[in-house]
């Protein structure tokens, strides 16, 4: 069994914000992530497939169709975009780093076969980190 990863960068700002907690319960909970004017983040996304090379090929998956899907279904909907307000499927979620990549394994893993998504690594910063490996037992490692 094979992972190949293709990596992506994009940007993109949110709130984290909960309209059932008080402003100050949001404040303790979210720090500067609340503030009230948004903030924004330089992403790395990481999507991984698995599966057998193909014997005529030799790989899992082309690359270029790989990266054609990521973009299609994922980065050219939030690059540049406000997470709370301009994302069909993301308006009403806080958008946190997990619901954020929650999303993203939804849109990208309906264009790909069946089981070959493993995983989905994204980054808010260098030090802060999210693996999502997808909902049930498909997907999981």
């Amino acid at each position: 069994m094979f992972y190949l990863t293709r990596s992506v960068e994009f940007c993109a700002g949110h709130r984290l914000h909960n309209p059932a907690l008080s402003d100050q319960e949001n404040r303790e909970t979210y720090g500067p992530c609340n503030n009230p004017h948004g903030h924004g983040h330089n992403y790395v996304l990481e999507v991984t497939v698995r599966g057998e090379a193909d014997p005529r090929t030799g790989m899992v998956m082309d690359l270029k169709g790989l990266k054609q899907v990521i973009h299609e279904e994922a980065v050219d909907r939030i690059d540049h975009r406000n997470l709370n307000e301009d994302v069909e499927g993301l308006r009403g979620v806080i958008p946190t780093t997990e619901n954020l990549a929650r999303w993203i394994w939804g849109r990208v893993a309906g264009r790909l076969p069946a089981g070959a998504l493993y995983r989905v690594r994204l980054y808010e910063s260098p030090r802060n980190v999210v693996d999502y490996f997808g909902e049930g037992e498909e997907g999981r490692p």
